[in-house]
C-alpha cells in the first residue's frame, strides 16, 4: 500500500512540472536564421550519427524564405550536411498542385530546395493525383472525401518516413500566426483534440483556402524529437506575451521560459515530451525552441 501511495504522487509531480522552452531573440527578422539555422545543423548532425537518417517537417508561410541561407551555416559550423540522407516532411499542405501559389511545397522548392539538394523523392508532398480535376465542379461532400483521402495517404507516408529515424521524427519547424495558429491547428477547432490521427484534413480552415491536411498534436508531441518555432513581426507579440512565463528585455538574446498553462493557443499546446534516444544521443537540454526578432517578443520594440 505505501509503495502505491508513493507511485501516485511520483506520477502527479511529473504531470504537473512546468514545460520550459528555449528563447532566441534576435534585432530583426533579417537576424533570425543566424540563430535557427545552428539549432537545425546541430540537430541534423546528432540525428545523422545516431540513426543514418534525418527526418524533418517544415511549414510554409516565410519559414522557407528563412531557411535560405543553410547551405551557408552548415559552411561555417564545418559540417557536411548529408542532403541525401534528408526526408522531408510537410507539417502541413493546401489540397492544391505544387504549382499552385497557395502550395507550401511550391514555396519550399523555389525558396529552399532550389539551394540545398535534397534528393526530390526524399521531398514528401501530397499525391496530387487524389486532387479534383479543375474542370469538374465539386460538392463540400466531395472536398470532405478528397481531402480525407489525401490525409490518409500522407499518413502513410510519414509512418514510412519516421521508420527511417527510430519510429520519431527527428525536427518539426514550424511558424505561427497573429492568432496563435500552427501547421493547419486554429484556435477552437475541433483538430485541437485529435488524439489518434498522425495527419488529420481539415475542409473549413479559417484562412483560405479552406481544404488542408495538417500534422496532429499527438505526432507534434509524441513522435518528435525537438521543436523550432520561429516567427517576426509586431502581429506576433500579444501571442508570445500570453505564452511565455518569462518575457524577453533585450532585443538579441537567449534564455528559457516556462509555457503558461492551461495553452492559450495552438502553437503553445506543441510541447515534445521527452524521449530516451534524445536523452542518449546528448541532444539540447531544451526539446522545444522560439526563434523570434524583437517586434514579436518585446512590446516597446514593436512598429506594428
Amino acid at each position: 500500500m505505501p509503495l502505491t501511495i508513493h507511485v501516485i504522487i511520483i506520477v502527479i509531480i511529473i504531470n504537473t512540472m512546468p514545460y520550459t522552452a528555449q528563447v532566441h531573440v534576435t534585432p530583426t527578422k533579417a537576424d533570425v536564421p543566424s540563430q535557427l539555422n545552428p539549432i537545425i545543423v546541430d540537430v541534423c548532425a546528432k540525428a545523422i550519427a545516431a540513426r543514418g537518417a534525418f527526418t524533418i517537417a517544415l511549414s510554409g508561410g516565410s519559414l522557407p524564405a528563412l531557411l535560405s541561407s543553410m547551405n551557408d551555416s552548415f559552411e561555417s559550423a564545418k559540417v557536411d550536411p548529408q542532403y541525401e540522407k534528408w526526408h522531408v516532411l510537410l507539417a502541413d499542405e493546401r489540397c492544391v498542385l505544387s504549382t499552385h501559389e497557395d502550395s507550401n511545397l511550391g514555396s519550399l522548392q523555389a525558396k529552399l530546395f532550389s539551394a540545398i539538394s535534397v534528393p526530390s523523392n526524399q521531398i514528401h508532398g501530397i499525391d496530387e493525383t487524389l486532387l479534383p480535376s479543375s474542370s469538374s465542379p465539386s460538392t463540400n461532400d466531395d472536398a470532405k472525401l478528397t481531402t480525407s483521402a489525401i490525409a490518409e495517404q500522407y499518413e502513410t507516408v510519414v509512418k514510412k518516413v519516421l521508420d527511417q529515424s527510430g519510429g520519431m521524427l527527428d525536427l518539426a519547424v514550424l511558424g505561427f500566426g497573429p492568432d496563435g495558429h500552427t501547421c493547419s491547428l486554429f484556435p477552437g477547432h475541433d483538430l485541437l483534440k485529435e488524439s489518434t490521427k498522425w495527419v488529420a484534413p481539415i475542409t473549413d480552415s479559417p484562412k483560405p483556402p479552406p481544404n488542408r491536411i495538417t500534422l496532429t498534436l499527438p505526432v507534434l508531441n509524441e513522435r518528435t524529437r525537438t521543436v523550432i518555432f520561429c516567427g517576426a513581426g509586431g502581429s506576433k507579440l500579444p501571442i508570445i506575451r500570453a505564452m511565455w512565463k518569462t518575457q524577453a528585455n533585450d532585443a538579441s538574446g537567449v534564455f528559457a521560459t516556462e509555457l503558461v498553462d492551461p495553452a492559450p493557443y495552438p502553437c503553445a499546446m506543441v510541447r515534445p515530451a521527452a524521449t530516451k534516444s534524445s536523452a542518449a544521443e546528448g541532444q539540447h537540454q531544451h526539446r522545444l525552441f522560439w526563434v523570434v526578432d524583437a517586434d514579436a517578443a518585446i512590446a516597446s520594440s514593436s512598429t506594428s
